[in-house]
Formats: C-alpha cells, sequence, structure tokens
C-alpha cells in the first residue's frame, strides 16, 4: 500500500512540473515576440505621434506614414529576424585542441600488462594533464541569412507594432541642440517621463551623420540611450528599446527608403 502512495505522489508531482513547464514556454515565448492580445494582422489607417522640443515640451502631433507605421504585424516573422540578427552576433572563435593536435610524445608509455593500471598508448589522451580535450569546442561559423524582402517586412513589422502600443516619439529641432549630455539627458528624461532614467530608449538619427552631429555628441554618454542611424534600423533593436524617438529628418528618410523599395 505505502508504495503505490509514492508512486501517485511522484506521477502528480510530474504533472505539475510538465505544466509550470508549458506555462513558462508560453510566457516567454510572448515576451521574445511582443505579441499583442489582439490578431496581429490588423491594419491601423491614423497614426499619430507626439512632438517634442529639445527642453522636452510637447507641441502637437506628427501624422505617420501609414506605409511604415501601419503595416500588418508577423510575430513570427520578427521572432525569426530577430534569431538571425543574434546568430550573426556570435564570433564562433572558441577552438581546442584534441589529442592529434597537442605535442606529446606517441610512444607507449609503460607496457601493457602487468602493472595494475589501465591501459594508455600515449600522453596525448585527455585523461592525462597537457593532453588534448575530448569533444572540445571547434571553431564554427554561427551567421544565418534572412532575404531582403523578409527583413524590411519584419522591420515595418515591429515599427507598427511600436506605434501600435503608442511607444513612438517625434523630436523636433534636435538637429541644433548644444552638444552637451546634461542638456539631453534632462531633455530625454522628461520625453519619457522618466526621473530616474531607468526606461530604455532607442533614438533614430537621419541616416547622414552631419545632420545630426550635435546630437550623437550629447547622447553617446547617456545610459539606457542608443543612437542608431535610419538606414542601420533593425527588428532586434526596435523590439530591446522601450522607447522610440524619432527626428523628423529620420522619418523622411525611412519614407525614402521605403519608397525606392518599391520602384525595385
Amino acid at each position: 500500500m505505502p508504495s503505490k502512495k509514492i508512486i501517485n505522489k511522484k506521477s502528480s508531482v510530474r504533472q505539475a512540473q510538465d505544466k509550470n513547464l508549458k506555462s513558462e514556454k508560453s510566457t516567454v515565448r510572448k515576451t521574445v515576440v511582443h505579441a499583442t492580445a489582439k490578431p496581429t494582422n490588423s491594419v491601423r489607417g491614423s497614426l499619430s505621434a507626439p512632438v517634442y522640443d529639445t527642453k522636452g515640451t510637447r507641441h502637437g502631433s506628427f501624422a505617420l506614414p501609414k506605409e511604415i507605421f501601419g503595416a500588418k504585424i508577423n510575430g513570427d516573422l520578427m521572432a525569426q529576424a530577430v534569431r538571425v540578427y543574434l546568430a550573426n552576433q556570435r564570433q564562433g572563435n572558441a577552438n581546442t585542441k584534441g589529442r592529434s593536435d597537442v605535442s606529446k610524445t606517441s610512444a607507449k608509455w609503460y607496457r601493457q600488462k602487468g602493472t595494475g593500471r589501465a591501459r594508455h598508448g600515449a600522453k596525448s589522451a585527455p585523461i592525462f594533464v597537457g593532453g588534448g580535450v575530448a569533444h572540445g569546442p571547434k571553431a564554427r561559423d554561427f551567421s544565418l541569412e534572412l532575404p531582403k524582402k523578409m527583413k524590411k517586412s519584419a522591420i515595418l513589422s515591429a515599427l507598427s507594432m511600436k506605434a501600435l502600443a503608442g511607444e513612438i516619439k517625434v523630436l523636433s529641432g534636435f538637429a541644433k541642440i548644444e552638444a552637451k549630455t546634461k542638456v539631453m539627458d534632462q531633455a530625454i528624461k522628461k520625453i519619457n517621463d522618466d526621473k530616474k532614467g531607468k526606461s530604455t530608449s532607442l533614438l533614430v538619427i537621419p541616416a547622414k551623420p552631419k545632420d545630426a552631429e550635435n546630437v550623437y555628441r550629447a547622447g553617446r554618454n547617456i545610459e539606457n540611450l542608443k543612437i542608431s542611424s535610419a538606414n542601420l534600423l533593425n527588428t532586434y533593436e526596435i523590439l530591446k528599446y522601450k522607447n522610440l524617438l524619432f527626428m523628423k529628418e529620420s522619418i523622411d528618410a525611412l519614407t525614402e527608403l521605403r519608397g525606392s523599395s518599391k520602384k525595385n
């Protein structure tokens, strides 16, 4: 009788563990893909974002282009783009020497029988100090490829999701901002309504660095702020940072890129 009770307890514990694992996997997938509760294949017509000046004061709203910020949201495609991006960041330089690579004698160390010890034919065996490594890592290429059309669709999907969540803000007049970290830091904290500066932000500048030289100098040392040009945007960074701060000139650059892709 007691043995049956123990077996029943073990099976109930395993069932509870399986349920917990399934729930954890589902929550992890939701956080990685940033999927919404509503159907993901929805299109919004009118899109707008608040406009802020260099002092962090709001001045009206900016109409976001529908072809960029109103595209269909594809969670699976965004997850694939993130996976490709992270895989391409891996160097794959880890390399170990096997027993055929180390410089050790291959002569018979001691006789085969009569010593009471295990049989060995060389000091290069992994069991000895200075010997080769058994099943160690080797240099390999982790890079993956994603077609250009899929890459652009994933970026548009991520931008559209951020627009639906209301996490896009437009900056006006920042091209002439003073190149001081203190001035930029105060403006960013006021725009994000974050006094402690813990909120992460991605600041998108125009493709030409000369148009935002002061912005880059003022914001490059601010914690939790990443500066990226419009032509180097990727799905991973769009989803990683909570707030997307666009200079007006950078949105124009995105519109030009979208128009050129249609012509091609």
